[in-house]
């Protein structure tokens, strides 16, 4: 029997899944959702499964081959899905080993091994080993979410491959199944184990027989064609079963793509790291002369040489991530050497190397980065490279598929300047960046695969470029596999001897063709299953977001994941992308997932309903709308957006959830409470209160906020200014939280301003931003609430005004969604240029005017709109004048996200996403460290879930303003310290 990717147009995708489910094969989906989530990974290539497993157990694992060979159908395994080549993808069954086959079954610090499950993500096998004093070699730059199974796939490098070798380099033992269930523990072998072995006379024997054979027959082509150099990574490790290697099935195995076997486990080798380590940042007049200087630096044996293009750091626009590459030294090219050692000597060794690059033709300068924290700065920007890439400086798409070529590093000067020339005879542009120390190159390309004749330049693009690779001695592939992208490519790099030995090779393993078919052998055209594809016409969709910088096709906007899979990432590495799967680490609950089903609606095939699609609702259920991955999605999908549009077309004209009609107009509803807060708040917490919340669709944990017996609206229109007002006027934008929940916030502010010298004004009548509208998707009414908005603050904007407010989320509004809601309306333009934080304005437009000194300790959440739009800098810099010492916690979103963590369905999730980080945070601090957190949901969810209270930074500074200030505010309360001290 062969089995083939061609021949499963019989098949249904339901009875597929219906075997699998009674199979004992774990979690099984055969859904179109499912089917949608897993039709790509991080490549160009699209193919959609039957079904998705999910095994939990060996056996699940060995169940779903024996259904899927029973049915002639092939399955594809996967870790993380960021494979830039497309062998993650396939169209037959998904095992899908990230999820729950992901343990860490040994570690032996004596012995410097693991013993891990292919599932496990590899930054979760560094922490395990850290505390030895040990970590694993290869470490590719998406660590914190790639599995240890996808990089045996690909035998993945990453930046210190230099120094600690590859994947294959540090396997020591591979337990695997094959397709037709024979299960086979591999490593190095010995003459005496391999005729013990095959003495024995059962399947396991008559492969390593067969293997045995094959290599004793072709040793010469074995040891002058394969292995040349560490990065020739295409193709299958053959080199591997030479006697001189130890007849080493195991690494031969790695780099296989998935085509051979299933690992079932994997024992690997750690290693411990050095002492100390150093970055020397060389800048070069441009990437090929930084090439060139690469074979010199080698003989300090760094332990990673990385190399950035400026069209690269070109497209960065997150603010902290700018100011860190405008430190770099003045080039147009870097070269980032890290060096190991000890303290002692680092500093000579770094000097040293500097000495030897500024030697090098085009070196404009170096400096040498000793501080750790500079340091993984820099190193982020290396390591978004791949989702920074997908986006030209002019906003154009740009695409992988020839992404990870290699040449032996004293070719690499040679083959980027041809490589260059290659880009412009096709007229074509790509940033490159890479393992330059090893001669590997990652580039993006702007291909147009929308059209024939783009199509058609990407595949003369390739193909050129293979022969260009070929004579230079060097890889299709340096690291992330050849996939659908390169294998029909690879008869351009090894003649028809080595392919020949490949596709027997394959045959050995899997006479079936039942793994991972089409790839690296009897392989599918470079230019067949595109995501992006001229055969397929996407649905017509108009919007009410305009999607400028997509040019209005919210295809394109969806289209921006390309899969690089940093919406996984478990770790709180100073992102907010993305909450919900960190809670569930479901792939339907990662912004990519999100993502995919959108575009898959898009193009009308699995998903067929278009914006009425209950799978898509469905996955957007749990999307917070925090817009933490609209800052740190490095391509900039902006899932909050993509949620109210979705959500505004899929209700349209039917009637909505009940939230939609309580939470979603809760600025009216405020100010009808407003009338009598005391008899409202009696009914909120009176035995009715269940029934209330069930009829308002609101989670039955939830305490309901207090109204407080007064708005700060009217408060302020019945008090007389204070100050010399010697700055001029300012307008304090009002938010719905604060007036009617807390106005004791905006008070402090008031008191604050006037304390800095501003004369304080509130707008006309009672404004709103329309937030709550916005992420409930009722877009309609939310534009109309804009409109009259952005017309009542004209004239204050007009005449020079700052607005300034105090609630994050509808700062943020102010600032972003208000123009695009409003798109081209210039007083929205106008309003969002004017709006700033309050600590913006204190830090950049009240010169001279110092803040109370306060000797105290704090801890702080940043809100997660204010992470996406403003960052914390003003805040810390503010706190850093005021004298406190202030940790600003790592810790992403506190989960209650506005309406999100109020609505039925979603408590579970909201309290756990706040008991990563945050709240455990609250717990343990001491009594006499402020809570700071500014924003009104941030603060609710502190107070509904620990015995302590939030503070705003404009209370905690106001609390210490000098007592003739203090005694000029009616009825301001003490800082909360307790949960009965704040009503939020």
């Amino acid at each position: 029997m062969t089995t083939t990717a061609q021949g499963l147009g019989s098949l249904d995708a339901a009875a597929v899944a219906e075997a699998l489910g009674a199979g004992d094969c774990g979690e099984v989906a055969g859904d179109a959702g499912r089917r949608a989530q897993y039709g790509s990974d991080a490549s160009n290539y699209r193919q959609i499964p039957l079904a998705v497993v999910f095994p939990g157990e060996r056996r699940h694992i060995r169940n779903t081959l024996d259904v899927c060979r029973r049915l002639g159908v092939p399955v594809t395994a996967r870790g993380a899905g960021t494979s830039t080549s497309g062998q993650a993808v396939g169209p037959g069954v998904v095992l899908d080993f990230s999820r729950y086959f992901n343990r860490l079954l040994a570690l032996d610090p004596q012995a410097r091994t693991a013993t891990v499950e292919p599932g496990i993500v590899l930054d979760d096998l560094q922490q395990a080993a850290a505390p030895h004093g040990l970590l694993f070699g290869a470490d590719p730059s998406t660590h914190s979410r790639c599995t240890l199974g996808g990089m045996i796939g690909n035998n993945a490098c990453g930046s210190h491959s230099l120094a600690w070798g590859r994947t294959a380099d540090n396997i020591l033992e591979l337990e695997v199944v094959t397709y037709r269930g024979t299960v086979v523990r591999l490593g190095e072998m010995t003459a005496e184990e391999i005729d013990e072995a095959i003495d024995a006379g059962d399947d396991r024997a008559e492969l390593i027989a067969s293997l045995h054979r094959l290599a004793q027959r072709n040793l010469a082509a074995l040891r002058t064609k394969l292995g040349r150099f560490p990065r020739q990574v295409s193709g299958y490790s053959l080199e591997q079963l030479l006697p001189e290697r130890r007849f080493n099935l195991a690494r031969a195995l790695v780099g296989s793509e998935g085509t051979l076997a299933v690992v079932l486990s994997a024992t690997v080798r750690l290693l411990s790291p050095p002492p100390a380590r150093a970055l020397v940042v060389l800048g070069f007049s441009d990437a090929c002369a930084a090439a060139d200087a690469v074979p010199a630096l080698l003989k300090h044996q760094p332990l990673a040489l990385e190399g950035l293009d400026h069209a690269l750091t070109d497209i960065v626009t997150r603010p902290a991530t700018r100011a860190a590459i405008d430190t770099l030294p003045a080039a147009q090219a870097w070269l980032f050497a890290e060096l190991g050692g000890t303290a002692d000597a680092l500093p000579g060794q770094a000097e040293a190397l500097a000495e030897t690059a500024q030697q090098a033709a085009g070196c404009t300068g170096s400096e040498v980065i000793t501080d750790p924290v500079r340091a993984r700065t820099l190193w982020r920007i290396r390591e978004d490279g791949a989702g920074l890439a997908t986006r030209l400086p002019g906003g154009a798409e740009a695409w992988p598929g020839w992404e990870d070529a290699a040449v032996p590093p004293d070719q690499l000067g040679s083959y980027l300047r041809k490589f260059t020339e290659l880009l412009d005879h096709h007229r074509l542009q790509g940033a490159v960046y890479g393992h330059f120390g090893e001669g590997c190159l990652h580039v993006r390309i702007n291909f147009d695969f929308g059209t024939e004749q783009g199509t058609a330049v990407f595949r003369a693009f390739v193909t050129d470029a293979a022969r260009l690779v070929a004579a230079h001695g060097g890889s299709l592939s340096g690291e992330h596999g050849d996939g659908q992208a390169r294998s029909a490519l690879l008869p351009l790099m090894y003649g028809p001897d080595v392919i020949a030995l490949f596709e027997e090779f394959k045959s050995i393993w899997d006479p079936d063709n039942g793994l991972n078919p089409g790839m690296i052998v009897q392989p599918l055209p470079v230019d067949g299953n595109l995501r992006v594809s001229p055969q397929r016409a996407p649905m017509p969709l108009a919007t009410v977001f305009p999607f400028r910088a997509d040019d209005g096709d919210f295809a394109k906007a969806t289209r921006r994941c390309v899969g690089v899979g940093k919406c996984r990432s478990a770790g709180h590495r100073g992102d907010v992308m993305c909450p919900s799967y960190r809670v569930t680490r479901d792939e339907k609950d990662s912004t990519r997932g999100r993502a995919r089903l959108l575009y898959e609606m898009t193009q009308g095939e699995v998903i067929t309903d278009g914006w009425r699609s209950t799978e898509v609702r469905d996955a957007l259920d749990l999307c917070l709308s925090c817009k933490g991955c609209s800052a740190d999605c490095p391509v900039g999908v902006d899932m909050a957006t993509y949620k109210s549009e979705f959500l505004h077309h899929h209700y349209k004209g039917r009637l909505r959830p009940a939230s939609h009609y309580t939470m979603g107009w809760l600025p009216l509803l405020s100010r009808l409470a407003a009338r009598a807060p005391g008899l409202v708040n009696a009914l909120t917490s009176s035995r009715l209160a269940p029934a209330v919340k069930r009829l308002g669709g609101i989670a039955a944990q939830r305490e309901l906020p207090r109204f407080a017996g007064q708005t700060f609206l009217a408060w302020f229109r019945r008090r007389t200014p204070r100050g010399d007002g010697r700055r001029g006027p300012v307008m304090l934008w009002v938010d719905s939280f604060n007036n009617h929940f807390s106005p004791e916030v905006l008070q402090a502010g008031v008191a604050v301003l006037e304390h800095a010298g501003f004369r304080v004004q509130v707008p006309d009548g009672t404004q709103c931003c329309g937030l709550t509208w916005i992420t409930t998707g009722q877009l309609g009414t939310a534009r109309r609430i804009a409109r009259r908005t952005a017309a009542a603050l004209a004239p204050a904007v007009g005449a020079g005004l700052p607005v300034v407010g105090l609630e994050p989320s509808c700062t943020a509004a102010l600032k972003t969604d208000l123009p695009e809601l409003l798109d081209g309306d210039e007083d929205a333009r106008a309003l969002s240029r004017a709006t700033l934080t309050f600590a913006e304005l204190l830090v950049h437009h009240a010169p001279g005017w110092q803040p109370p000194r306060i000797a105290a300790r704090s801890i702080s959440q940043t809100h997660c709109h204010q992470h996406a739009t403003s960052g914390f800098g003003a805040d810390s810099a503010l706190l850093g004048r005021m004298g406190i010492d202030n940790t600003a916690l790592d810790s992403g979103c506190c989960g209650l996200a506005g309406n999100f963590g109020f609505e039925r369905g979603h408590y579970d999730v909201s309290v756990a996403a706040g008991e990563q980080v945050l709240l455990p945070a609250v717990r343990s601090a001491s009594a006499d460290t402020q809570i700071l957190a500014d924003g009104f949901s941030c603060r609710t969810q502190i107070a509904q879930q620990t015995s302590r209270g939030g503070t705003h930074l404009a209370q905690l500074i106001a609390q210490a303003l000098p007592p003739a200030v203090s005694s000029a505010r009616s009825g301001f309360p003490p800082l909360p310290t307790e949960k009965e001290h704040t009503r939020d």
